[in-house]
């Protein structure tokens, strides 16, 4: 099992932490990893794109001129593409983006990006992260003292205050173990978890 430091909100190293192989030491999938990022952009299209192609469009009812004799190309619609006004050539219709990867798949892509963060040196656990009040001052105060300034804060229930203390701080984003997902472990530098949480995903995830 590998060994990680642990933490306390002083930015202090208090003991070690030993972390699964079977999550946090698993085999890096690149393949599953860039289609589980994918998959979570392309769900999170609305696909609500519209626009009317010539039989959608209001006018165009009769021949503007007649076919031949005036000089004029021919013409059967003012509401064809060419016009002003006209309908649009293969318009975007309402469609959904989204699409589906297996449990295992996605299991395996998850353990992949917590596994590069563990070699990478960019997995803080902390012993324990809690406030008493709902305060931004004190949440930029750990970042500072773990020496960290764009991460993913990985929290469990008793977290509420920390998560409601992160929300105005750029490049931070807070999760709970049972919502952390592929694409923000990658955007975000460094992961922050605590003790609790790492439990919680060894238990789930195992």
């Amino acid at each position: 099992m590998a060994n990680v430091a642990l933490f306390n909100m002083e930015g202090k190293e208090v003991g070690t932490v030993e972390l699964s192989d079977e999550i946090f030491g698993a085999e890096i999938k690149e393949h599953l990893v860039h289609q589980a990022v994918v998959l979570y952009l392309a769900n999170q299209r609305q696909g609500t794109q519209k626009a009317k192609t010539r039989s959608e469009v209001s006018g165009g009812g009769r021949k503007p001129w007649r076919q031949k004799g005036t000089g004029h190309a021919r013409q059967g619609s003012t509401r064809s593409p060419q016009w002003t006004g006209g309908g649009v050539v293969f318009a975007p219709v309402p469609r959904d983006y989204s699409f589906k990867m297996n449990k295992k798949e996605k299991r395996a892509a998850l353990k992949s990006v917590l596994t590069a963060k563990v070699q990478e040196n960019k997995f803080k656990v902390i012993d324990e992260l809690k406030f008493d009040e709902i305060k931004t001052k004190n949440m930029k105060q750990v970042l500072d003292n773990l020496n960290v300034n764009k991460a993913l804060i990985v929290v469990g229930e008793e977290g509420e205050n920390v998560v409601k203390s992160a929300r105005n701080i750029a490049d931070i984003q807070t999760a709970s173990p049972s919502t952390i997902n592929v694409y923000d472990i990658l955007k975000y530098d460094t992961v922050i978890i605590t003790k609790s949480s790492v439990e919680a995903i060894e238990e789930v995830y195992a």
